[in-house]
């Protein structure tokens, strides 16, 4: 009997240990009415109306220089989205995704002849450290302590602007 009791003594402050390492937060300040990206100063604002609750530093796609116009260029996109999705177990530790293509990056890119691309994120870093500062596929990357107050923080819904 002795043996059970410090059994779960032991399970239940392993269970609170590893609740306070959780990726997962809560937030219960000002909603964020909307994310603005400014790619040449690298920066991401979350905003309540027009006041900055948060401010980070950014990692682009590969080719930051331009809007993201077709499949495999590197580029992250420009103009007005919202952010439309959210995975918990993404391998860049948790991200939310972005509404692009929308129909007009689509239509673009068919005249082309290509593929607009998808698959647009806001993310962590992962298990890995970059040491280029721009690395991504044409995301937006943040660090991953980053990335766990901003899950918290932004619903789906919310808009993003991406500006050159």
């Amino acid at each position: 009997m002795r043996f059970f009791k410090v059994f779960l003594l032991l399970a239940g402050l392993a269970m609170l240990a590893a609740c306070g390492d959780s990726k997962f937060k809560t937030y219960h300040g000002p909603e964020v009415t909307q994310v603005y990206v400014s790619k040449t100063d690298r920066k991401m604002y979350l905003l309540h109306g027009n006041r900055v609750l948060e401010a980070y530093d950014i990692y682009l796609g590969n080719a930051p220089q331009g809007p993201k116009q077709f499949e495999g260029d590197g580029k992250t996109p420009e103009g007005v989205y919202y952010i439309d999705r959210r995975n918990p177990n993404s391998r860049y530790h948790l991200s939310l995704g972005i509404s692009y293509p929308n129909p007009n990056d689509v239509a673009f890119a068919q005249e082309a002849g290509k593929r607009p691309g998808g698959d647009i994120f806001i993310h962590g870093e992962g298990d890995l450290r970059r040491g280029k500062a721009d690395w991504t596929a044409g995301c937006i990357a943040v660090r991953n302590k980053e990335i766990e107050d901003i899950y918290a923080m932004v619903r789906d819904g919310t808009p993003i602007i991406i500006y050159p």
